[in-house]
Protein backbone atom coordinates (compact mmCIF):
# COMPACT_ATOMS: atom_id res chain seq x y z
CA UNK A 1 0.00 0.00 0.00
CA UNK A 2 1.29 3.45 -0.85
CA UNK A 3 2.21 5.62 2.10
CA UNK A 4 0.12 8.77 2.20
CA UNK A 5 0.87 11.87 4.23
CA UNK A 6 -2.01 11.06 6.59
CA UNK A 7 -0.98 7.45 7.13
CA UNK A 8 2.56 8.41 8.03
CA UNK A 9 1.44 11.15 10.41
CA UNK A 10 -0.60 8.53 12.23
CA UNK A 11 2.29 6.11 12.20
CA UNK A 12 5.13 8.22 13.61
CA UNK A 13 3.79 11.75 13.97
CA UNK A 14 6.16 13.57 11.64
CA UNK A 15 4.97 16.81 10.02
CA UNK A 16 5.42 17.48 6.34
CA UNK A 17 6.36 20.83 5.09
CA UNK A 18 3.93 23.04 2.56
CA UNK A 19 7.95 24.04 -5.20
CA UNK A 20 20.76 26.57 -14.62
CA UNK A 21 24.08 25.33 -13.45
CA UNK A 22 26.01 28.62 -13.40
CA UNK A 23 26.27 31.68 -11.21
CA UNK A 24 25.41 29.86 -7.98
CA UNK A 25 28.25 30.89 -5.71
CA UNK A 26 27.21 34.51 -5.16
CA UNK A 27 28.66 36.09 -8.30
CA UNK A 28 26.42 36.41 -11.37
CA UNK A 29 27.30 34.41 -14.45
CA UNK A 30 28.83 36.11 -17.47
CA UNK A 31 26.38 38.39 -19.21
CA UNK A 32 24.25 39.03 -16.11
CA UNK A 33 23.85 42.69 -15.22
CA UNK A 34 25.01 43.83 -11.79
CA UNK A 35 22.53 46.70 -11.82
CA UNK A 36 19.00 46.42 -10.48
CA UNK A 37 16.29 47.94 -12.62
CA UNK A 38 12.57 47.90 -12.07
CA UNK A 39 10.44 46.31 -14.80
CA UNK A 40 8.46 48.94 -16.71
CA UNK A 41 4.71 49.06 -16.21
CA UNK A 42 2.99 48.47 -19.53
CA UNK A 43 0.01 50.61 -20.43
CA UNK A 44 -0.91 48.46 -23.42
CA UNK A 45 -4.32 46.77 -23.25
CA UNK A 46 -4.29 43.02 -22.64
CA UNK A 47 -4.42 40.70 -25.62
CA UNK A 48 -5.73 37.13 -25.73
CA UNK A 49 -3.01 34.58 -24.93
CA UNK A 50 -1.17 33.49 -28.07
CA UNK A 51 -0.99 29.83 -27.19
CA UNK A 52 0.39 28.84 -30.58
CA UNK A 53 3.31 31.23 -30.20
CA UNK A 54 3.97 29.99 -26.67
CA UNK A 55 3.88 26.37 -27.80
CA UNK A 56 6.45 27.18 -30.48
CA UNK A 57 8.80 28.73 -27.89
CA UNK A 58 8.55 25.92 -25.34
CA UNK A 59 10.96 23.01 -25.27
CA UNK A 60 8.71 20.91 -23.04
CA UNK A 61 5.24 21.32 -24.49
CA UNK A 62 1.91 22.97 -23.70
CA UNK A 63 -1.44 21.41 -22.83
CA UNK A 64 -4.62 23.48 -23.11
CA UNK A 65 -7.97 22.88 -21.48
CA UNK A 66 -9.82 20.16 -23.37
CA UNK A 67 -6.71 18.66 -24.96
CA UNK A 68 -5.54 15.09 -24.26
CA UNK A 69 -3.52 14.90 -21.07
CA UNK A 70 -4.94 18.11 -19.64
CA UNK A 71 -6.65 16.52 -16.64
CA UNK A 72 -3.49 14.74 -15.54
CA UNK A 73 -1.31 17.79 -16.18
CA UNK A 74 -3.40 20.22 -14.13
CA UNK A 75 -3.73 18.21 -10.91
CA UNK A 76 -1.78 19.37 -7.84
CA UNK A 77 -0.87 17.11 -4.91
CA UNK A 78 -3.92 17.97 -2.80
CA UNK A 79 -7.06 16.18 -4.02
CA UNK A 80 -9.41 18.91 -2.80
CA UNK A 81 -8.16 21.18 -5.59
CA UNK A 82 -8.92 18.74 -8.41
CA UNK A 83 -11.67 21.03 -9.67
CA UNK A 84 -9.23 23.86 -10.41
CA UNK A 85 -9.15 24.59 -14.13
CA UNK A 86 -6.18 26.54 -15.48
CA UNK A 87 -6.30 27.62 -19.10
CA UNK A 88 -3.02 25.88 -19.86
CA UNK A 89 -0.13 23.94 -18.35
CA UNK A 90 3.35 24.53 -19.75
CA UNK A 91 6.10 21.99 -19.18
CA UNK A 92 9.30 23.95 -18.58
CA UNK A 93 12.71 22.34 -18.98
CA UNK A 94 14.89 25.47 -19.09
CA UNK A 95 14.84 29.10 -17.97
CA UNK A 96 13.87 30.27 -21.46
CA UNK A 97 10.60 28.33 -21.17
CA UNK A 98 9.78 30.17 -17.96
CA UNK A 99 10.55 33.48 -19.65
CA UNK A 100 8.17 32.61 -22.48
CA UNK A 101 5.40 31.81 -19.99
CA UNK A 102 5.90 35.09 -18.14
CA UNK A 103 5.82 37.04 -21.39
CA UNK A 104 2.46 35.52 -22.37
CA UNK A 105 0.90 35.98 -18.94
CA UNK A 106 2.07 39.59 -18.72
CA UNK A 107 0.76 40.51 -22.17
CA UNK A 108 -2.59 38.75 -21.67
CA UNK A 109 -2.88 39.74 -18.00
CA UNK A 110 -3.86 36.26 -16.93
CA UNK A 111 -2.75 34.61 -13.69
CA UNK A 112 0.51 32.70 -13.77
CA UNK A 113 1.86 30.34 -11.14
CA UNK A 114 4.95 28.17 -10.92
CA UNK A 115 4.48 24.58 -9.80
CA UNK A 116 7.41 22.72 -8.32
CA UNK A 117 6.02 19.93 -6.12
CA UNK A 118 2.41 21.11 -6.31
CA UNK A 119 1.92 21.14 -2.52
CA UNK A 120 0.52 24.66 -2.09
CA UNK A 121 -1.79 24.37 0.92
CA UNK A 122 -4.30 26.66 -0.79
CA UNK A 123 -3.84 25.28 -4.30
CA UNK A 124 -2.36 28.54 -5.56
CA UNK A 125 -0.07 26.62 -7.93
CA UNK A 126 -3.13 25.85 -10.10
CA UNK A 127 -4.90 29.17 -10.85
CA UNK A 128 -8.34 28.99 -12.45
CA UNK A 129 -8.15 30.41 -15.98
CA UNK A 130 -4.42 30.98 -15.63
CA UNK A 131 -1.15 29.50 -16.84
CA UNK A 132 0.74 26.88 -14.84
CA UNK A 133 4.49 26.89 -15.41
CA UNK A 134 5.30 23.32 -14.40
CA UNK A 135 8.93 23.13 -13.28
CA UNK A 136 8.95 19.41 -12.50
CA UNK A 137 11.40 18.61 -15.28
CA UNK A 138 13.81 21.32 -14.15
CA UNK A 139 15.19 18.86 -11.65
CA UNK A 140 18.72 17.97 -10.67
CA UNK A 141 21.42 18.27 -8.03
CA UNK A 142 25.01 19.24 -8.82
CA UNK A 143 27.45 19.39 -5.92
CA UNK A 144 30.55 21.44 -6.64
CA UNK A 145 34.01 20.94 -5.12
CA UNK A 146 33.48 23.79 -2.63
CA UNK A 147 30.31 22.11 -1.29
CA UNK A 148 27.92 24.46 -3.08
CA UNK A 149 24.92 22.58 -4.48
CA UNK A 150 23.12 23.83 -7.57
CA UNK A 151 19.57 22.50 -7.44
CA UNK A 152 16.90 22.85 -10.12
CA UNK A 153 13.68 24.50 -8.99
CA UNK A 154 11.59 21.45 -9.83
CA UNK A 155 13.59 19.03 -7.71
CA UNK A 156 11.64 17.11 -5.10
CA UNK A 157 13.07 16.73 -1.63
CA UNK A 158 13.68 12.99 -1.87
CA UNK A 159 15.90 13.68 -4.91
CA UNK A 160 17.59 16.59 -3.16
CA UNK A 161 18.54 14.29 -0.31
CA UNK A 162 19.63 11.45 -2.55
CA UNK A 163 21.75 13.72 -4.72
CA UNK A 164 23.43 15.39 -1.77
CA UNK A 165 24.00 12.10 0.07
CA UNK A 166 25.78 10.67 -2.97
CA UNK A 167 28.31 13.49 -2.58
CA UNK A 168 28.49 13.16 1.21
CA UNK A 169 26.63 16.45 1.80
CA UNK A 170 23.41 17.56 3.49
CA UNK A 171 20.97 20.47 3.51
CA UNK A 172 18.36 21.31 6.17
CA UNK A 173 14.96 20.99 4.53
CA UNK A 174 11.52 19.45 4.96
CA UNK A 175 10.33 15.88 5.34
CA UNK A 176 7.74 15.47 2.58
CA UNK A 177 9.43 13.42 -0.17
CA UNK A 178 7.35 14.92 -2.98
CA UNK A 179 7.59 18.53 -1.82
CA UNK A 180 9.45 20.81 -4.23
CA UNK A 181 12.60 22.58 -3.10
CA UNK A 182 11.35 25.89 -4.52
CA UNK A 183 8.26 26.54 -2.44
CA UNK A 184 9.94 25.20 0.68
CA UNK A 185 12.95 27.51 0.36
CA UNK A 186 11.03 30.62 -0.63
CA UNK A 187 8.80 30.40 2.45
CA UNK A 188 11.64 29.69 4.88
CA UNK A 189 12.04 25.93 5.09
CA UNK A 190 11.54 24.24 8.46
CA UNK A 191 13.19 20.84 8.80
CA UNK A 192 14.61 18.25 11.15
CA UNK A 193 18.14 19.71 10.89
CA UNK A 194 17.12 23.36 11.23
CA UNK A 195 18.23 23.83 14.83
CA UNK A 196 21.72 22.67 13.82
CA UNK A 197 22.09 24.17 10.33
CA UNK A 198 19.34 26.80 10.03
CA UNK A 199 16.31 27.13 7.79
CA UNK A 200 16.58 26.07 4.16
CA UNK A 201 16.52 29.74 3.12
CA UNK A 202 19.46 30.44 5.44
CA UNK A 203 21.62 28.18 3.28
CA UNK A 204 20.70 29.95 0.03
CA UNK A 205 23.63 31.76 -1.60
CA UNK A 206 22.08 32.59 -4.97
CA UNK A 207 18.99 32.10 -7.10
CA UNK A 208 18.27 32.42 -10.80
CA UNK A 209 14.87 34.06 -11.12
CA UNK A 210 12.65 35.25 -13.97
CA UNK A 211 11.04 38.54 -12.97
CA UNK A 212 7.85 40.16 -14.25
CA UNK A 213 9.62 41.81 -17.21
CA UNK A 214 10.79 38.41 -18.45
CA UNK A 215 14.41 38.97 -17.51
CA UNK A 216 16.48 36.17 -16.01
CA UNK A 217 18.33 37.61 -13.04
CA UNK A 218 20.79 36.29 -10.52
CA UNK A 219 19.89 37.23 -6.96
CA UNK A 220 22.67 37.03 -4.40
CA UNK A 221 24.10 39.04 -1.53
CA UNK A 222 26.11 41.22 -3.93
CA UNK A 223 23.68 41.27 -6.86
CA UNK A 224 19.99 42.24 -6.68
CA UNK A 225 20.37 42.19 -2.86
CA UNK A 226 16.81 43.33 -2.11
CA UNK A 227 15.38 40.58 -4.28
CA UNK A 228 17.73 38.07 -2.66
CA UNK A 229 16.55 39.19 0.79
CA UNK A 230 12.89 38.76 -0.21
CA UNK A 231 13.40 35.30 -1.71
CA UNK A 232 14.58 34.02 1.68
CA UNK A 233 11.22 33.67 3.43
CA UNK A 234 9.03 36.04 1.44
CA UNK A 235 6.85 33.20 0.17
CA UNK A 236 6.54 31.22 -3.04
CA UNK A 237 4.67 32.90 -5.90
CA UNK A 238 5.91 36.39 -5.10
CA UNK A 239 8.51 38.50 -6.98
CA UNK A 240 9.25 36.06 -9.82
CA UNK A 241 9.79 32.42 -10.75
CA UNK A 242 13.03 30.87 -9.53
CA UNK A 243 14.57 28.43 -11.98
CA UNK A 244 17.52 27.21 -9.88
CA UNK A 245 19.07 27.63 -6.45
CA UNK A 246 22.61 27.66 -5.11
CA UNK A 247 22.95 26.36 -1.55
CA UNK A 248 25.81 26.16 0.91
CA UNK A 249 25.73 22.56 2.14
CA UNK A 250 27.33 20.75 5.07
CA UNK A 251 29.07 17.37 5.34
CA UNK A 252 26.39 14.74 5.84
CA UNK A 253 26.42 13.59 9.49
CA UNK A 254 25.26 10.35 11.02
CA UNK A 255 21.93 10.89 12.75
CA UNK A 256 19.73 9.33 15.39
CA UNK A 257 15.95 9.30 14.95
CA UNK A 258 13.56 8.68 17.81
CA UNK A 259 9.86 8.31 18.61
CA UNK A 260 8.33 8.48 22.09
CA UNK A 261 4.76 7.40 22.82
CA UNK A 262 2.89 8.55 25.94
CA UNK A 263 -0.15 7.18 27.78
CA UNK A 264 -3.63 8.41 26.92
CA UNK A 265 -4.52 11.52 28.85
CA UNK A 266 -0.89 12.63 29.32
CA UNK A 267 -1.06 15.28 26.59
CA UNK A 268 -1.07 18.37 28.82
CA UNK A 269 1.80 17.06 30.94
CA UNK A 270 3.84 16.17 27.85
CA UNK A 271 3.28 19.53 26.15
CA UNK A 272 4.15 21.37 29.33
CA UNK A 273 7.33 19.35 29.82
CA UNK A 274 8.27 19.59 26.13
CA UNK A 275 7.94 23.38 26.11
CA UNK A 276 10.23 23.63 29.15
CA UNK A 277 12.68 21.06 27.74
CA UNK A 278 13.21 22.42 24.21
CA UNK A 279 15.02 25.71 25.05
CA UNK A 280 17.69 23.86 27.02
CA UNK A 281 18.48 21.23 24.40
CA UNK A 282 21.59 21.58 22.18
CA UNK A 283 21.41 22.65 18.54
CA UNK A 284 21.95 19.02 17.53
CA UNK A 285 18.54 18.01 18.86
CA UNK A 286 15.32 18.78 16.99
CA UNK A 287 11.97 17.46 18.15
CA UNK A 288 8.32 17.61 17.25
CA UNK A 289 5.42 17.17 19.69
CA UNK A 290 2.27 15.85 18.01
CA UNK A 291 -1.19 15.96 19.49
CA UNK A 292 -4.01 14.00 17.86
CA UNK A 293 -7.62 14.93 18.55
CA UNK A 294 -9.74 12.54 20.59
CA UNK A 295 -11.28 11.87 23.99
CA UNK A 296 -8.70 12.35 25.38
CA UNK A 297 -6.20 13.59 22.75
CA UNK A 298 -3.11 11.43 22.29
CA UNK A 299 0.47 12.66 22.26
CA UNK A 300 3.79 11.63 20.77
CA UNK A 301 7.26 13.20 20.49
CA UNK A 302 9.54 12.39 17.57
CA UNK A 303 12.86 13.88 16.63
CA UNK A 304 16.31 13.85 15.15
CA UNK A 305 19.71 14.12 16.81
CA UNK A 306 22.98 14.93 15.05
CA UNK A 307 25.12 12.29 16.71
CA UNK A 308 25.02 8.67 17.92
CA UNK A 309 22.22 7.06 19.98
CA UNK A 310 24.41 6.85 23.09
CA UNK A 311 24.81 10.62 23.20
CA UNK A 312 21.05 11.11 22.95
CA UNK A 313 20.11 9.00 25.98
CA UNK A 314 20.87 11.64 28.60
CA UNK A 315 19.15 14.37 26.61
CA UNK A 316 15.91 12.39 26.36
CA UNK A 317 16.05 11.83 30.12
CA UNK A 318 15.63 15.57 30.50
CA UNK A 319 12.05 15.36 29.24
CA UNK A 320 10.23 15.14 32.56
CA UNK A 321 7.40 12.83 31.44
CA UNK A 322 8.37 9.20 30.88
CA UNK A 323 7.13 7.58 27.65
CA UNK A 324 5.16 4.33 27.61
CA UNK A 325 7.15 3.20 24.55
CA UNK A 326 10.19 4.46 22.74
CA UNK A 327 12.21 3.78 19.60
CA UNK A 328 15.76 5.10 19.05
CA UNK A 329 17.67 4.25 15.87
CA UNK A 330 20.99 5.37 14.44
CA UNK A 331 20.95 6.05 10.68
CA UNK A 332 23.03 7.67 7.99
CA UNK A 333 21.78 10.94 6.52
CA UNK A 334 19.80 9.54 3.58
CA UNK A 335 18.30 6.70 5.63
CA UNK A 336 17.13 9.20 8.24
CA UNK A 337 15.55 11.45 5.62
CA UNK A 338 13.76 8.45 4.13
CA UNK A 339 12.52 7.52 7.62
CA UNK A 340 11.04 10.97 8.14
CA UNK A 341 9.56 10.82 4.64
CA UNK A 342 7.74 7.56 5.41
CA UNK A 343 9.91 5.79 2.85
CA UNK A 344 12.22 3.74 5.07
CA UNK A 345 11.21 0.52 3.30
CA UNK A 346 11.16 2.00 -0.19
CA UNK A 347 13.74 2.95 -2.77
CA UNK A 348 14.26 6.58 -3.71
CA UNK A 349 12.37 5.96 -6.96
CA UNK A 350 9.43 4.51 -5.01
CA UNK A 351 9.35 7.64 -2.81
CA UNK A 352 7.88 9.61 -5.70
CA UNK A 353 4.17 10.29 -6.36
CA UNK A 354 2.37 7.49 -8.18
CA UNK A 355 1.83 9.55 -11.39
CA UNK A 356 5.64 9.76 -11.65
CA UNK A 357 6.10 6.00 -11.27
CA UNK A 358 6.48 6.00 -7.48
CA UNK A 359 4.30 4.57 -4.74
CA UNK A 360 3.11 7.70 -2.92
CA UNK A 361 -0.55 8.51 -3.36
CA UNK A 362 -2.00 11.97 -3.66
CA UNK A 363 -4.17 12.93 -0.71
CA UNK A 364 -6.65 15.56 0.42
CA UNK A 365 -6.15 17.77 3.44
CA UNK A 366 -6.81 21.12 5.07
CA UNK A 367 -4.16 22.84 7.16
CA UNK A 368 -3.41 26.05 9.03
CA UNK A 369 -0.70 27.35 11.33
CA UNK A 370 0.40 29.57 14.16
CA UNK A 371 3.79 30.32 15.66
CA UNK A 372 4.38 29.99 19.40
CA UNK A 373 6.54 32.95 20.48
CA UNK A 374 6.90 31.38 23.93
CA UNK A 375 5.44 28.57 26.02
CA UNK A 376 1.64 28.59 26.23
CA UNK A 377 -0.83 27.09 28.69
CA UNK A 378 -0.52 23.38 27.87
CA UNK A 379 -3.90 22.48 29.36
CA UNK A 380 -5.71 25.05 27.23
CA UNK A 381 -3.78 23.98 24.13
CA UNK A 382 -4.68 20.31 24.54
CA UNK A 383 -8.31 21.13 25.37
CA UNK A 384 -8.71 22.62 21.89
CA UNK A 385 -8.50 19.06 20.48
CA UNK A 386 -10.69 17.41 23.10
CA UNK A 387 -13.61 15.55 21.51
CA UNK A 388 -12.66 16.37 17.93
CA UNK A 389 -11.84 13.80 15.27
CA UNK A 390 -9.16 13.61 12.61
CA UNK A 391 -7.21 16.75 13.53
CA UNK A 392 -3.49 16.73 14.32
CA UNK A 393 -1.50 19.55 15.92
CA UNK A 394 2.22 19.42 15.13
CA UNK A 395 4.62 21.52 17.20
CA UNK A 396 8.07 21.80 15.58
CA UNK A 397 10.87 23.04 17.83
CA UNK A 398 12.71 26.24 16.92
CA UNK A 399 15.78 27.78 18.55
CA UNK A 400 19.40 26.92 17.85
CA UNK A 401 20.72 28.19 14.52
CA UNK A 402 17.30 29.54 13.54
CA UNK A 403 17.30 32.00 16.43
CA UNK A 404 20.82 33.29 15.80
CA UNK A 405 19.78 35.02 12.57
CA UNK A 406 18.32 38.49 13.03
CA UNK A 407 14.61 38.67 12.19
CA UNK A 408 15.29 41.40 9.62
CA UNK A 409 18.29 39.69 8.00
CA UNK A 410 15.98 37.60 5.77
CA UNK A 411 12.27 37.93 5.00
CA UNK A 412 11.45 35.14 7.48
CA UNK A 413 10.43 37.00 10.67
CA UNK A 414 9.79 34.30 13.31
CA UNK A 415 13.36 33.82 14.50
CA UNK A 416 12.64 34.05 18.22
CA UNK A 417 9.77 31.54 18.24
CA UNK A 418 9.76 28.54 20.54
CA UNK A 419 7.96 26.44 17.94
CA UNK A 420 5.74 26.43 14.90
CA UNK A 421 2.25 24.94 15.22
CA UNK A 422 0.65 23.24 12.21
CA UNK A 423 -3.01 22.20 12.31
CA UNK A 424 -3.66 19.38 9.85
CA UNK A 425 -6.69 17.26 8.93
CA UNK A 426 -7.44 14.88 6.08
CA UNK A 427 -10.37 15.90 3.87
CA UNK A 428 -12.43 14.78 0.90
CA UNK A 429 -14.90 16.69 -1.24
CA UNK A 430 -17.70 15.35 0.97
CA UNK A 431 -16.07 16.35 4.27
CA UNK A 432 -14.33 19.53 3.12
CA UNK A 433 -16.71 22.07 4.63
CA UNK A 434 -16.80 20.45 8.06
CA UNK A 435 -13.06 19.80 8.14
CA UNK A 436 -12.26 23.38 7.10
CA UNK A 437 -14.45 24.70 9.91
CA UNK A 438 -12.83 22.41 12.48
CA UNK A 439 -9.29 23.37 11.44
CA UNK A 440 -10.22 27.06 11.57
CA UNK A 441 -11.63 26.66 15.08
CA UNK A 442 -8.40 25.05 16.28
CA UNK A 443 -6.27 27.68 14.54
CA UNK A 444 -8.24 30.54 16.09
CA UNK A 445 -8.19 28.99 19.55
CA UNK A 446 -4.39 28.66 19.36
CA UNK A 447 -4.26 32.25 18.15
CA UNK A 448 -5.79 33.35 21.44
CA UNK A 449 -2.70 31.86 23.12
CA UNK A 450 -0.03 32.75 20.57
CA UNK A 451 -1.19 35.99 18.98
CA UNK A 452 -1.69 36.71 15.29
CA UNK A 453 1.10 34.65 13.77
CA UNK A 454 1.50 32.05 11.04
CA UNK A 455 3.96 30.31 8.71
CA UNK A 456 3.57 31.21 5.05
CA UNK A 457 4.50 27.71 3.83
CA UNK A 458 1.33 26.50 5.56
CA UNK A 459 -0.61 29.18 3.73
CA UNK A 460 -4.24 29.47 4.79
CA UNK A 461 -6.94 31.37 2.84
CA UNK A 462 -9.07 31.77 6.00
CA UNK A 463 -6.40 33.44 8.15
CA UNK A 464 -7.38 36.96 9.20
CA UNK A 465 -4.69 39.65 8.68
CA UNK A 466 -2.46 37.07 7.06
CA UNK A 467 0.04 39.68 5.80
CA UNK A 468 1.14 40.60 9.31
CA UNK A 469 0.75 37.05 10.60
CA UNK A 470 3.19 35.68 8.00
CA UNK A 471 5.65 38.57 7.63
CA UNK A 472 5.42 40.74 10.76
CA UNK A 473 7.77 43.72 10.73
CA UNK A 474 9.25 42.61 7.38
CA UNK A 475 6.02 43.32 5.50
CA UNK A 476 6.77 46.96 4.48
CA UNK A 477 10.11 45.99 2.94
CA UNK A 478 8.55 43.04 1.13
CA UNK A 479 5.92 45.31 -0.35
CA UNK A 480 8.63 47.69 -1.52
CA UNK A 481 10.45 44.81 -3.25
CA UNK A 482 7.19 43.75 -4.91
CA UNK A 483 6.59 47.28 -6.19
CA UNK A 484 10.10 47.38 -7.59
CA UNK A 485 10.16 44.04 -9.37
CA UNK A 486 6.47 43.45 -10.13
CA UNK A 487 4.73 46.85 -10.24
CA UNK A 488 1.88 45.52 -12.39
CA UNK A 489 1.29 42.48 -10.13
CA UNK A 490 1.98 39.97 -12.90
CA UNK A 491 2.49 37.40 -10.14
CA UNK A 492 -0.45 38.64 -8.09
CA UNK A 493 -2.70 36.11 -6.35
CA UNK A 494 -5.14 36.08 -3.45
CA UNK A 495 -2.47 35.95 -0.74
CA UNK A 496 0.39 37.43 -2.70
CA UNK A 497 2.31 40.39 -1.37
CA UNK A 498 0.59 43.49 -2.65
CA UNK A 499 2.43 45.53 -5.24
CA UNK A 500 0.17 48.47 -4.51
Amino acid sequence: MAVTRRVFLQAIGVGVMTGTASGCTGAPPPGTSQASSAPPVSSAPPSPPDWAALRARLSGGLVLSGEPGYDAARRPFNLIFDTRAPAAVATCTRAEDVQACVDVARAARIPIAARSGGHSYAGYCVPDGGLVADLGRMSGVEVRPDGTAVIGAGTRLIDVYAGLAAAGRCLPAGSGPGVGIAGLTLGGGIGVLSRKFGLTCDRLVSARVVTADGQLRTAAADNEPDLFWALRGGGGGNFGIVTSFGFATEPAPDLTVFSLNFPAGAGADVVDAWQRWVPGTPDELWSMCRLSAGSPPSCRVTGCFVGPPAALTGLLAGLAVRPSARSVQGKDFLAAMRWFAGCAQRSVAECHPAPEGGQLDRTGFVAASRMLPAAVDAGRLVSVLEGRRGVDLLLDSFGGAISRVDSAATAFPHRAALASAQVYAGATARTLQAVTASVAQVRDAIGELSGNTGYVNYIDPGLVDWQNAYYGANLPRLRAVARRYDPAAVFGFAQGISAG
